[in-house]
């Protein structure tokens, strides 16, 4: 088994990664004092939103961390593309309350051009307002925006859609198609509806953690696939 915690090279084609894949995992296992989620197996390319759904405990946010490198991985491989950077948004984004920080000093600090193209109107009127004066929804999609227009080439997203409500839910969708082409985006959801209508396929994971299923865009579905529970 190879070791712990270590990055491999760029694979060739001939290793059978996809062309432009920024991500590839092997039977990955991770956790933090004990496994709690893998094996799990998956290549992921630039311009795809790959979503991660599961029940609670299942160890979606585990795998986000583990490919962050905070959580610890037990087993598998993992390969990052060399200077591929990674942008993680947690689900709890930290609120400098009550600091005098505006959301155009936000993006300056994450890296993130302020005119970068599909900044939704909604955001762009955010800029000038401190952080301390918005709503958290809101708050939150300004935090998303700065990793999704960030340098960033992986961008991890963990429950982005909390606090959200349908408005602000909308803006959301639409900041992920408008910035999806340059960048991979790894996105866990408990809304499933959300997973379904916006990423370009998702992976299931059972209680126990495994990769239990692969289910592509919801439009490539056929009427004898079997509903998610």
């Amino acid at each position: 088994m190879p070791a712990p915690d270590r990055l491999f090279r760029e694979p060739s084609p001939a290793d059978g990664q996809p062309p432009g894949a920024v991500l590839e995992l092997e039977g990955l296992v991770a956790g933090w004092r004990r496994p709690v989620v893998g094996p799990v197996s998956l290549a992921l390319a630039r311009g795809e939103v790959v979503g991660i759904w599961g029940a609670n405990g299942s160890g979606k946010s585990t795998l986000l961390a583990a490919i962050a490198g905070q959580a610890h991985r037990f087993g598998g491989r993992l390969r990052l593309t060399p200077g591929v950077g990674i942008a993680v948004q947690p689900q709890a984004p930290v609120r400098l309350d009550p600091l005098p920080v505006t959301g155009r000093e936000l993006l300056a600090v994450a890296g993130a051009d302020p005119q970068a193209a599909g900044l939704p109107p909604t955001l762009a009127a955010l800029l000038p307002q401190r952080l301390d004066r918005i709503s958290g929804g809101q708050h939150q999609l300004l935090c998303v925006w700065a990793a999704l227009a960030g340098p960033a080439g992986l961008v991890l997203l963990d429950e982005p859609t909390n606090n959200l409500d349908p408005v602000h839910t909308a803006v959301l969708a639409e900041m992920l198609a408008a910035r999806r082409a340059d960048r991979a985006v790894l996105l866990v959801s408990h809304e499933r509806a959300f997973l379904e209508a916006h990423c370009s396929r998702i992976l299931a994971l059972d209680a126990g953690g495994a990769l239990a299923a692969e289910r592509g865009h919801a439009a490539a579905r056929t009427a004898g696939d079997v509903e998610w529970t």
